[in-house]
């Protein structure tokens, strides 16, 4: 039996379809019997202990269930599926073949959309647009103005924010930082040293830093202090692996 029905209260959206203002006939997980909630297209949008708060809209052959919830002025659309204990609030859009699952969070302005995927605990916030066959998972951040889009991946810990790009079949895992203007694109190449070093367009990340070829240069012949002492041994790794960076890309730079 449904735990919702759908009243007369109605709204026509920006497609020309009428969506209906659904009320709770039964209490559940996220609502109690007679309380109101968001617009539904159907009685199909919405299932399991799913539920669609204030104004926000699901529509299309979108589907929302198991125990996922949509806020604010969200909106679900297209063939797009919110499951698991995923939440999409705000102004967050999410559509096309979208998928947004487990406890994964997409909020704010973010936009998912195409056959992009954001599952685990992972959130997508602020101005953030994944798209394409992106695959945004686990403890993953992409945030601000960045996109993620391609067959790109974002996992692990990874930070993806500012107005960085991540595209094409680049993979940002581990603790990588990702930010400012940096491009993480087809030509990216990644490399297992003592932290993942991954060589971008233009900037080179190692561990959770992410400087240019010119900044790592310059902060290699400094004499900054860091957690790993530079006559340690395990320096002579990271100055090693950084330079052979360095060198691949004064070798090898973008055109």
């Amino acid at each position: 039996m449904k735990h919702f029905k759908l009243t007369k209260e109605s709204k026509v959206n920006a497609n020309g379809g009428r969506l209906f203002r659904i009320k709770a006939t039964v209490d559940s997980a996220h609502a109690k019997k007679g309380e109101l909630g968001g617009f539904v297209e159907s009685e199909e949008n919405v299932s399991d202990n799913a539920w669609v708060f204030g104004n926000a809209m699901v529509y299309g052959d979108a589907r929302v269930f198991g125990n996922a919830r949509v806020y604010g002025d969200a909106r679900v659309s297209d063939n797009a599926r919110v499951f698991g204990n995923a939440r999409v609030s705000d102004n967050a859009l999410v559509y096309g073949d979208a998928w947004v699952s487990d406890n994964a969070l997409v909020s704010d302005n973010a936009r998912v959309s195409d056959n992009a995927w954001v599952y685990g605990d992972a959130w997508v916030s602020d101005n953030a647009l994944v798209y394409g066959d992106a695959r945004v998972s686990d403890n993953a951040w992409v945030y601000g103005n960045a996109r993620v889009f391609g067959n790109a991946r974002v996992s692990d810990n990874a930070r993806v924010y500012g107005n960085a790009l991540v595209s094409d079949n680049a993979r940002v895992y581990g603790d990588a930082r990702v930010y400012g203007d940096a491009r993480v694109s087809g030509d990216a190449m990644t490399l297992n040293f003592k932290y993942n070093l991954t060589l971008t367009d233009n900037h080179i990340i190692y561990g959770c830093e992410i400087k240019t070829v010119e900044e790592w240069d310059k902060w290699l012949e400094s004499k900054e202090v860091i957690e790993t002492p530079r006559c340690h041994k395990d320096f002579k790794i990271i100055e090693m692996s950084l330079k052979l960076a360095i060198e691949y890309r004064k070798l090898n730079p973008i055109k």
